[in-house]
């Protein structure tokens, strides 16, 4: 005969594990005290007391065994990556500003960083051609950070595959690439390659991840890049720094809400070959770890890690703002006053249909959510780092952002958002001194830095303020340097465009160029336009 008691007491425990999926330790315990009782009642009560004496100040939970690391400091192994990259970094220095002393003090090393912005297979040469500059200047050894998106990641990933790399000559890795951006891709399409397409896809499947187009297009870039399988995976990349070698790569990506675009809901998302996490919550997984899943902090299902290839894939802004770009605007609209009236038409059902088809986001790529399980404390807003990353209505919402972590994370390139890769070199706890921006954006070589200077001006994140003629603007010359002299925090900003005016007349410097033909990067027969 069914014992009604036993059933009554599995649907507690079941209202238990909702509630801490997604309300509060209160609706918790009253769950229990309405189906459990006695002993039991007892021990759970005093289980989610144990839970709640450990509260951390953004997301609820924190026991001290937890697979998710809590914290706004930088991780164990980046601290050590930096103090063996002081030694190449200080060297370097002395090198070119031709110092007779030695930089004794880890404080006298400055820390440099690179920035780039995305732009497709334009970045990624573009990014290969900047690295070969920097490196014959001697300047590329002082670099620390190295941050990118789109394009520029296909650039970083394939560098970061030798262990080395910054330390050999680039003009070898550069004919490399050369040759795979130039050979023709309609073999991407034939049936071999359709075949092994469907192969690793299903391979795919059984290890545990779910399966989209993204995960299609991220095996075609890998074609597009490579000649053969890539089996390198983000965690690999350590080995080019396990001596502090070469600079720390951050990888860019933006998490998403669904119905909401861009402009009213994203999260940065870092990857770095240590971790992966949000700044915003302070909250990390082992790189490896990223794409299984987990709850409460724990890991409940490791699958293998990802190929970068998969993970290349959703940095593809470029190739895909063509398709989506009347569903983001591109000009920044904080505030509800600055934004222009518009006229719009209510569309019918197949009009809508159509639409999306078109529109859609084809780059969002899904995958666990290692925040799932979490409630934010009562007090996160106050606290200074969340507020500092803190940027959208949904943000002062915390059963908005309760549901968005309940979710899969959706990751697009940060493109959608802004085209830049600055938010990691912002953080306090990196101390970046120096900033070398290298812009491949087409169109308006000052938009993105324009963008960016005015979402940290709102964010009262130290920024230089950009200021620049309009003549400037109209005929950018080389480079610009921008610094708050009144504000110490603030790095100091070296802007580099992609064309300026003495492009015109110079292929070198100090060269003459033979042909004065202006090429345009917007036009569409224009080599540089992919």
């Amino acid at each position: 005969m069914l014992n009604f008691t036993h059933v009554r007491k599995f649907i507690g425990i079941v209202h238990v594990l909702k509630c801490l999926q997604g309300q509060t330790l209160r609706l918790a315990r009253m769950a229990m005290k309405i189906y459990l009782g006695g002993e039991v009642l007892q021990d759970l009560c005093l289980r989610l007391q144990a839970l709640q004496d450990d509260i951390y100040c953004g997301l609820c939970f924190r026991p001290k065994d937890m697979d998710v690391r809590f914290g706004f400091n930088l991780c164990k192994e980046e601290q050590d990556f930096l103090c063996k990259r002081k030694k190449y970094v200080a060297a370097a220095v002395k090198k070119v500003l031709q110092l007779e002393d030695d930089l004794q003090d880890h404080e006298q090393v400055p820390v440099v960083a690179i920035t780039t912005t995305g732009g497709g297979t334009r970045s990624l040469t573009a990014m290969y051609g900047s690295l070969l500059g920097l490196q014959k200047l001697n300047i590329l050894d002082s670099v620390s950070y190295m941050t990118g998106l789109s394009g520029t990641t296909w650039t970083m990933a394939n560098l970061y595959e030798d262990a080395d790399w910054s330390h050999k000559y680039l003009e070898e890795a550069i004919n490399k690439a050369r040759k795979q951006v130039t050979k023709c891709k309609i073999k991407a399409f034939t049936l071999d390659r359709l075949k092994y397409y469907y192969n690793e896809l299903k391979e795919r499947r059984q290890q545990g991840h779910n399966t989209s187009f993204i995960d299609l297009w991220g095996l075609m870039v890998e074609y597009m890049l490579h000649d053969e399988k890539d089996n390198h995976k983000l965690s690999d990349q350590r080995q080019a720094m396990n001596e502090g070698q070469n600079p720390l790569p951050i990888y860019m990506a933006i998490n998403l809400k669904n119905n909401y675009s861009a402009q009213d809901f994203r999260e940065w998302l870092e990857f770095t070959p240590y971790e992966v996490g949000f700044w915003k919550y302070g909250a990390f997984i082992r790189a490896e770890d990223f794409g299984s899943e987990f709850f409460m902090g724990r890991l409940m299902k490791k699958f293998p890690e990802s190929r970068i290839c998969y993970m290349e894939a959703f940095d593809s802004e470029d190739f895909w703002y063509r398709w989506t770009r009347d569903r983001e605007d591109p000009v920044l609209h904080i505030k509800p006053h600055e934004t222009e009236t518009r006229l719009l038409t209510p569309a019918g059902a197949l009009s809508t249909a159509f639409r999306d088809v078109l529109t859609g986001r084809p780059t969002i790529a899904e995958f666990p959510n290692f925040l799932r399980g979490f409630q934010m404390h009562n007090e996160y807003l106050e606290n200074e780092h969340f507020s500092s990353w803190k940027d959208t209505v949904i943000d002062t919402y915390p059963n908005k952002l309760i549901e968005t972590a309940q979710h899969p994370l959706s990751l697009a390139d940060t493109g959608f958002f802004i085209n830049t890769s600055y938010p990691p070199l912002l953080l306090p706890q990196r101390k970046v001194d120096v900033i070398l921006h290298l812009n491949y954006s087409g169109g308006s070589q000052t938009l993105p830095l324009d963008l960016i200077a005015k979402y940290f001006s709102e964010r009262g994140i130290p920024f230089p303020r950009i200021e620049m003629s309009e003549e400037d603007r109209k005929n950018l010359k080389e480079c610009y340097l921008f610094e708050d002299a009144e504000s110490p925090r603030a790095p100091i900003v070296l802007f580099f465009p992609l064309v300026n005016d003495t492009f015109k007349k110079y292929k070198a410097p100090g060269k003459l160029s033979a042909d004065s033909n202006v090429i345009s990067l917007i036009s569409l027969s224009c080599p540089f336009h992919i």
